[in-house]
């Protein structure tokens, strides 16, 4: 029997999968067949660039998948594919013009991955408990109950896991923590607050795989001792919220929530909180103090959490990718995890990869794969031929890695080392259009209305260096003002009352650190060579190159490009903004960079 999967993550819905998917069930219910397909609503896929995605499976490995699938291509993929297993070219990834593939699994977008917290997501209708189990869901729990909370806790050190929401704390010993206390009661919090910009890893796993997120809570709970927890969601994540309600439902009506879960005299249940869009309640206790009700702003510490938490209690808070891994650990076992990765960091990491690169989408990698392999094998390299110029990983609160970097290898150690992190896992890439002081400045000013602006250093040392950056943007930097930014950033880094604090000077310090050369070109020379910031640089046609396409004109929101066919267009530099639109798609990359003078115009 032949299996459809839709793909109706966030990116696919927008895409038009709901349309697909009725009418690939009208197509199909009509069929003249013995056996009917069955056709499932599964969760993201990954290739978001490529959606909506269509799989169609059978009985064995076997499977046809097609991407960018229209409400208008049903009827075919059910007469030709799903009927008789014909292939239909035009909607296959092409490796090349001639080459298309069929099976998923050779869509170089999905053959380097591995994955264990993702395991689920896309091959499962999340709405559906039996899809879960029939694919091990509880099997873990199930093991776990026959281990108690030291055994737990044993495969948890085995496994090395380290939290996935930004620290990467050891699981198991936040865990040991929350087991030793002796007060009473404990709670289990799962952080689905996801705030960073571009990032939607935690989104799709609970949009995808519910029940995963929910086993591995009940797992921490039998390891520390609780009864009660918490998935604090985004607000905006509301098919997110949809998709965990209905498996906490599911969930109790099987026994596996509850009193005395599948008999064994343990109880647990959990309730979802909504989160007040705060970027800052993606701190551990930030968020506790919102599901409190209380303004979301950091504790300080210690005591830790684990030991003093909601309510004054002790409460363990981990992330929904680092308690979608659990399941699996248990299930496995911890050294079946610890042997993916590298020595200090264990197992596979999530990634949303956007920006410039060509496959845009959500991966899931082993620890230690290098930059490289990850965005020029996994991601196709960069957009419309430009140059790749630096790649920002872990967020607002992440740094920028150069060029010259690009064989690092991935993992909480190496990423810190170098002046970045592995944050929850948000990897933005970046061509030569780029400017890194415009990258910092949008970071620090993101960061400066997100501060709680609890602590002086975070609340004044954002304010300032923002007002800096701009300086430099807008080609009023001075000499001194690298220095001044520097001392700042290590000020923050050293007395910042929390972890959003002390990171938010990454972004500054990494684009200095790499890009040294063009923020001296915005002070000294008042000219930004990746033509971004518009007071300072002024695009130009270059007319031997131009073949008077057209195309520039076409795009230029200000309608500054002027000319007529076949002939060289040239752009007036008082209308330009920069934007890039037209240099972004001229196919002879005609666009150039210049100066811009005193008048307004190109020096």
């Amino acid at each position: 029997m032949k299996t459809v999967y839709v793909c109706c993550g966030t990116n696919c819905l927008a895409a038009g999968a709901k349309k697909v998917l009725s009418e690939l069930r009208q197509e199909c219910a009509g069929m003249e067949a013995e056996v009917l397909p069955r056709i499932k609503e599964t969760g993201c896929s990954g290739f978001c660039e490529y959606g909506p995605i269509v799989t169609i499976a059978d009985e064995g490995e076997n499977d046809i998948t097609y991407y960018r699938v229209k409400e208008s291509d049903a009827a075919e993929i059910a007469q030709k594919t799903i009927a008789k297993g014909e292939l239909i070219p035009r909607l296959c990834f092409h490796k090349d013009r001639n080459q298309p593939v069929a099976s998923k699994m050779e869509n170089p977008f999905y053959s380097s991955q591995k994955k264990i917290a993702l395991r689920n997501v896309g091959l499962i209708d999340p709405a559906d408990l039996q899809d879960y189990l029939a694919r091990g869901g509880y099997e873990g729990l199930k093991r776990a109950l026959e281990l108690g909370s030291e055994g737990v806790l044993e495969e948890m050190r085995l496994s090395g896991l380290r939290g996935r929401g930004g620290a990467g704390f050891p699981t198991a010993a936040k865990w040991e923590t929350g087991a030793k206390q002796k007060e009473f009661p404990k709670y289990i919090v799962c952080n689905g607050d996801e705030g960073d910009p571009g990032a939607f890893m935690d989104g799709s796993i609970m949009e995808g795989d519910p029940h995963s997120v929910i086993e591995g809570m009940l797992i921490a709970a039998i390891a520390v001792g609780s009864e009660q927890g918490f998935l604090y969601i985004r607000d905006e994540y509301v098919h997110a919220r949809r998709s965990i309600g209905k498996a906490l439902e599911e969930a109790k009506k099987a026994g596996f929530l509850g009193r005395n879960i599948l008999n064994s005299g343990f109880s647990f249940d959990a309730e979802i909180v909504r989160g007040g869009g705060a970027f800052v309640c993606g701190e551990g206790s930030a968020l506790l103090e919102s599901i409190e009700g209380k303004v979301g702003e950091p504790r300080h510490k210690p005591p830790r959490t684990s030991e003093v938490g909601l309510w004054r209690k002790p409460t363990v808070t981990n992330n929904v990718e680092t308690l979608a891994n659990v399941p699996f650990i248990l299930a496995k076992g911890g050294k079946a995890f610890a042997q993916i990765g590298t020595e200090g960091s264990k197992g596979t990491k999530v990634f949303a990869m956007v920006g410039k690169v060509k496959r845009t989408g959500l991966v899931e990698v082993p620890m230690g794969i290098t930059l490289h392999d990850l965005i020029f094998e996994i991601g196709g390299g960069i957009k419309n031929g430009r140059q790749f110029k630096a790649v920002q990983t872990g967020g607002p609160s992440g740094g920028c890695i150069p060029q010259s970097m690009l064989d690092l290898q991935v993992d909480f150690d190496n990423l810190t080392k170098f002046g970045a992190m592995m944050g929850s896992g948000g990897m933005i890439v970046m061509d030569d259009t780029s400017c890194m002081v415009e990258v910092a400045r949008y970071y620090v000013d993101f960061l400066c209305e997100e501060s709680c602006g609890k602590c002086t250093p975070c609340r004044e040392g954002l304010r300032q260096m923002r007002h800096i950056l701009t300086e430099i943007c807008e080609g009023r930097g001075q000499d001194g003002d690298l220095e001044t930014l520097e001392r700042i950033a290590r000020t923050m880094k050293d007395t910042a009352l929390c972890a959003l604090g002390r990171t938010a000077a990454n972004p500054v310090l990494s684009t200095i650190r790499y890009f040294r050369e063009e923020y001296n070109a915005h002070i000294h020379d008042k000219f930004c060579p990746a033509g971004v910031c518009s007071k300072l640089s002024v695009f130009k046609i270059d007319p031997e190159t131009c073949v008077g396409c057209g195309l520039c004109s076409t795009l230029c929101p200000a309608k500054a490009v002027i000319g007529e066919a076949k002939h060289p267009y040239r752009i007036d530099p008082q209308r330009c903004t920069t934007c890039g639109s037209c240099r972004n798609k001229c196919p002879k990359k005609a666009i150039i960079t210049e100066r811009r003078g005193e008048n307004g115009s190109k020096d």
